[in-house]
């Protein structure tokens, strides 16, 4: 007899046929064999259990942190009522959150202990700063590239262009004579590493630094200004660069004196060429009170200043301790009292090769190939650059689109222009 399915809603229960794991589905107080037709079998073999909660236990002794494990106290024998989790319960990852964060940092001392041990050049000293400090060397490469730049643009028509022949460095190729020029590029990227530490500190690109606090809220009534808005801090760049920069001097000679003095004159010329800005506040643009801060100069003016310095070195001599023999300090050399140089004076104790032929242990690299000027009389004149060895000529054409004009309508219709140039390179 078929079942009547209208009037109630009727209720449906599994039922299951022996081992074979099919369940029929029939309607409540009638015979399955009657629906069997109808409804047909359903495999349920497959069937998802009900879901319940694992037992919560504490992870073993030596298991380590996992999320499986919670800080549950039931032990494995223990039976939980089975229950849907709640939104209060603690979660299985909570208490591994710390060992978490002390793995990624193990992660990232690795990453920056492999990076600083693959930088050439570096001083035990300025490793382990690498490795304490990973985001401050890249600045610091960035401020020594800066001051190898501004190197090679202020001695661009010399024969010495701030190249060399030596051990490379993060700091460039380091010249092996303690020569005007060696003093020049101690003190430039000194000042180019404590320029970009500085400014990276004021843009926020560096930790545990950022403005000048010292200059905030100070208020100078005789001239009518307060501090406010961010000052660079450059006594922050200059002690950071002072520790990094100086770490690599670890012989004790007269060199070391001479490296230490150039990289701190670099730096004070530096601090010297500090500028003050202000910002006029008032009714109807009247600057009744001004608010100012403190910025970094243009590193050209740096270099100028520097190359200026550079003109007028002062060659010094070392003064030895009179028990150890060691150095102890620079001394003017042509005077005969104890005069030490100025702070901001460059110094050298050798006098400079000519740098025309290329010479190994003085690390020039020759001006061979070098342009030339053949009409100026200065230092990029052929003659001076090519050391009297004469100069090669070389011709070349120049061929451009020019006078350009629009017409109606439409196309363009160009001339072509052409220039002839000649080039002058040093035999």
């Amino acid at each position: 007899m078929p079942a009547m399915w209208g009037g109630r809603a009727a209720s449906t229960r599994r039922g299951r046929e022996g081992a074979s794991g099919r369940c029929a589905l029939f309607p409540g107080n009638a015979a399955g064999s009657e629906l069997s037709g109808a409804v047909g079998w359903k495999d349920c073999s497959r069937r998802a259990p009900r879901w319940r909660e694992p037992a919560r236990r504490s992870p073993p002794a030596g298991r380590g942190c996992s999320p499986h494990w919670t800080d549950g106290q039931t032990e494995a024998h223990e039976s939980p009522q089975p229950r849907r989790p709640r939104a209060q319960d603690p979660k299985p990852w909570e208490h591994c959150l710390g060992n978490r964060h002390r793995a990624l940092s193990s992660v990232v001392a690795l990453g920056a202990n492999i990076i600083c041990n693959k930088i050439p050049g570096l001083a035990p000293r300025q490793r382990a700063i690498c490795q304490s400090r990973p985001d401050a060397i890249i600045v610091i490469g960035e401020g020594a590239q800066m001051g190898i730049n501004e190197c090679q643009y202020q001695f661009r028509f010399g024969r010495w262009n701030c190249s060399a022949l030596g051990e490379k460095t993060v700091f460039g190729q380091e010249l092996r004579v303690g020569s005007r020029e060696a003093a020049f590029t101690y003190a430039i990227t000194a000042a180019g590493v404590a320029h970009a530490v500085t400014a990276a500190c004021s843009q926020g690109n560096l930790s545990n630094c950022g403005c000048d606090r010292e200059k905030q809220g100070y208020y100078n009534q005789a001239e009518g200004w307060k501090w406010g808005g961010c000052s660079a801090d450059v006594r922050y760049g200059i002690d950071f660069s002072r520790r990094f920069v100086d770490a690599r001097e670890i012989k004790k000679n007269a060199r070391r004196l001479m490296n230490l003095h150039n990289n701190e004159a670099g730096r004070k010329v530096l601090e010297e060429r500090m500028k003050l800005e202000c910002k006029c506040h008032g009714v109807s643009g009247s600057c009744t009170t001004k608010t100012c801060w403190t910025t970094l100069p243009k590193f050209r003016e740096v270099g100028h200043m520097l190359k200026e310095k550079y003109n007028a070195a002062v060659q010094v001599e070392v003064v030895r301790a009179s028990r150890l023999r060691q150095p102890t300090f620079l001394r003017i050399k042509q005077l005969r009292s104890y005069q030490k140089p100025m702070e901001t004076d460059l110094v050298y104790i050798e006098k400079s090769p000519n740098y025309c032929e290329e010479d190994a242990a003085t690390g020039s690299v020759g001006t061979q190939g070098r342009l030339c000027n053949r009409t100026s009389p200065g230092a990029d004149g052929c003659d001076t650059m090519c050391c009297g060895r004469g100069y090669n000529t070389h011709q070349y054409t120049k061929v451009w689109q020019c006078n350009c004009k629009f017409h109606w309508c439409c196309f363009v219709k160009c001339n072509t222009c052409s220039e002839r140039t000649e080039v002058f390179t040093c035999k």
